[in-house]
C-alpha cells in the first residue's frame, strides 16, 4: 500500500507558463519578473515551488564558521542538515551560487530509489561481495531516512512510498527484467524487496500499453524534488545553518572558501557542487555532465486518470537502453524523462539551461505510445539537468583529515537517495562518530577521472548512437542486439 508522510497543496499557478514561450497561458502576457521567470524556467518542479523564489541574501564579506559546505542542492544540505542535527552547537555556512534546488535537485525525476549508487563489480573488487550486500541495505533503508525527515520537519513535497516497477516492452527487455531481478535475489534480496510481475498485474496497476511483463519493488518513494530541496533548506535554517545564494564560490582550498563578496573560513570545507565541480580550477575531467530531460504534461482529467489507474503512484521505468522513466505528479501530470541524454563538448554543464531539451519530440512521441490515453493532452514544460557521471560510475564520500577538505560525489542516477546517505556519512566523517554507514564501500573510493577531449565527446556519442540503434534493432524485432556488446563497460548500473 502507499504511503503518505506528507500533503502537498500545490499553487493554483503551478506550471501556468510554456517553458519553450516564457508567457503566462492564463493572461497570456509575459512575467515581469525576469529573475523570478528565469529560476522558474528549469523545471516543472522549480515552477511549482509556492511563493518567492528569489535568492537569500548574499555573503556580505568575511566570515568564520565550524563547517563550510559549498552547494546547496540536496548533497549539500543533507550535510548541512545532518551536521546540526548531531551537534546543534556547530556553527554551518553553506554558499550557493544560484538558489537551494536550482540544479540536479530541482530537475530530476522525483524518485527516491534503492538501486545501488555505484557499479557492484567496483565496490566488489575492493572490499568483497558482502560490502555490496550492505550497501545495497543501505539503499534501501536510506528511503525510510527521507521519508522520516519530511514529515519530521513537515516538508510539503508530495511524498509516497508506492514503490516501482519495471516495465517491459519487448521480450530483450523482459529478459534484461529477470536477469536483474535474478542477480539481487542472489545477492540476498527476498521476494519482499523484489519480485516478477505479468502484464495483467501491471495492468491492474497501471494502463501502459504494449506491456510484457515486468518487476516490482516496494523500495521507492515519489516526490516533488525541488520541494523537497526547498524545504530541506528551511529545516537547515531553522536549525541555524546559514544560506548564502547568489554566492559563487571560485576556489575551495583548506581551511577557506573563496567567494567574489569575501571568504568563509573554516577548519572543514565540504565540496557539494556534484555536476558543476567540473567548472573548478583543475576539475573539468572530474565528472562527465551528462544532461537527462524530461517533459511533463498538464493536470489531467479524472476521466482519464480513470482510464490510466495508477492509484498507488508507483514510479516506473522501462527497459530500453536509453531507458524512460515517469510519475504521476501529485497535481495529476504525467512527468516523463529519458530515452536519452546529452554531453557537451569540453563538460559544458552549464549550456543545458540555454533552452528547452532537443529531445522533447522524441519524449512526447513516447508518452503517446505508453499512455494512449493523454495523447492529446497538452505539454505544459520541458527542461533538461546534469547529473555527474564518474569514470566508473561509482559513488565516492571521503575526509582528509590534515587538508579539512571534505566531498561526497557521484550519485548518478540514485541521487535524492544516495545525497540523504551521503549527507549522513560525511557528517558521521567530519564528527568522528563510530558509525555502520561510515564503512560502507563507497567511503574513501577515488574514481579515475575521464580522457581528455575530444575522447569524451566521441565516447558520449558513440554510445549514445550505438544504444539508440540496439533500441531501433530490438523493437523492430524483437530479438537482442548484440552491438550492444561494443559499449556494455561504460554503460550505467541498474
Amino acid at each position: 500500500m502507499a504511503r503518505h508522510y506528507a500533503s502537498y497543496a500545490p499553487p493554483a499557478r503551478a506550471g501556468v507558463y510554456d517553458l519553450a514561450v516564457g508567457t503566462d497561458l492564463i493572461a497570456g502576457t509575459p512575467f515581469q519578473d525576469e529573475e523570478e521567470r528565469r529560476l522558474r524556467s528549469r523545471s516543472l518542479w522549480l515552477d511549482g515551488v509556492p511563493g518567492p523564489l528569489r535568492p537569500r541574501p548574499g555573503l556580505p564579506g568575511d566570515r568564520d564558521c565550524d563547517v563550510a559546505v559549498v552547494g546547496a542542492g540536496l548533497l549539500g544540505l543533507w550535510t548541512a542538515y545532518s551536521l546540526v542535527r548531531a551537534d546543534p552547537s556547530l556553527r554551518v555556512v553553506v554558499v550557493e551560487r544560484e538558489v537551494a534546488g536550482f540544479g540536479a535537485a530541482g530537475r530530476n525525476a522525483g524518485f527516491v530509489s534503492a538501486g545501488l549508487a555505484g557499479e557492484a563489480g567496483v565496490y566488489e573488487r575492493a572490499h568483497g561481495a558482502h560490502a555490496v550486500v550492505r550497501a545495497e541495505r543501505a539503499m534501501i533503508d536510506g528511503i525510510d531516512e527521507v521519508g522520516a525527515v519530511i514529515a519530521a520537519e513537515a516538508i510539503d513535497c508530495g511524498w509516497v512510498k508506492g514503490g516501482s516497477l519495471r516495465i517491459a516492452t519487448s521480450a530483450p527487455q523482459l529478459e534484461r527484467v529477470r536477469l536483474a531481478v535474478a542477480t539481487r535475489l542472489k545477492r540476498g534480496w527476498t521476494a519482499d524487496d523484489v519480485r516478477l510481475v505479468t502484464a495483467a498485474e501491471i495492468g491492474e496497476r497501471i494502463a501502459v500499453a504494449g506491456v510484457r511483463g515486468g518487476s516490482f519493488t516496494p523500495h521507492c518513494a515519489r516526490v516533488d524534488p525541488a520541494r523537497l530541496a526547498r524545504g530541506l533548506a528551511d529545516a537547515c535554517v531553522r536549525r541555524g545553518v546559514t544560506i548564502y545564494e547568489g554566492t559563487p564560490a571560485f576556489a575551495l582550498e583548506p581551511g577557506v572558501v573563496r567567494c567574489a563578496t569575501g571568504s568563509v573560513q573554516a577548519p572543514i570545507v565540504v565540496r557539494a557542487t556534484e555536476s558543476y565541480t567540473v567548472e573548478l580550477p583543475g576539475e573539468r575531467r572530474r565528472f562527465m555532465p551528462i544532461v537527462s530531460q524530461m517533459i511533463a504534461t498538464e493536470p489531467l482529467s479524472p476521466e482519464v486518470w480513470e482510464q490510466l489507474g495508477w492509484a498507488g503512484r508507483e514510479t516506473i521505468a522501462d527497459q530500453h537502453h536509453l531507458f524512460l522513466y515517469a510519475q504521476r505528479t501529485a497535481d495529476d501530470r504525467i512527468a516523463l524523462g529519458g530515452g536519452g541524454a546529452s554531453y557537451r563538448f569540453g563538460s559544458d554543464v552549464r549550456g543545458a539551461d540555454a533552452r528547452p531539451p532537443a529531445l522533447r519530440g522524441r519524449l512526447e512521441s513516447a508518452l503517446g505510445r505508453l499512455f494512449p490515453a493523454v495523447a492529446a493532452a497538452r505539454v505544459t514544460h520541458a527542461w533538461g539537468g546534469a547529473f555527474a557521471v564518474p569514470r566508473d560510475w561509482s559513488m565516492g564520500v571521503r575526509l582528509d583529515r590534515a587538508s579539512g577538505l571534505a566531498v561526497a560525489e557521484g550519485l548518478a542516477g540514485h541521487g535524492v537517495t544516495a545525497s540523504c546517505l551521503a549527507g549522513r556519512t560525511l557528517a558521521d566523517l567530519i564528527l568522528g562518530r563510530d558509525s555502520d554507514i561510515v564503512t560502507l564501500p563507497w567511503v574513501g573510493h577515488v574514481s579515475p577521472r575521464w580522457e581528455p577531449e575530444p575522447i569524451r565527446m566521441l565516447a558520449a556519442r558513440t554510445i549514445t548512437d550505438v544504444l539508440a540503434f540496439a533500441d531501433a534493432r530490438e523493437d523492430r524485432t524483437d530479438g537482442t542486439a548484440g552491438i550492444v556488446r561494443l559499449v556494455q563497460r561504460w554503460l550505467a548500473p541498474r
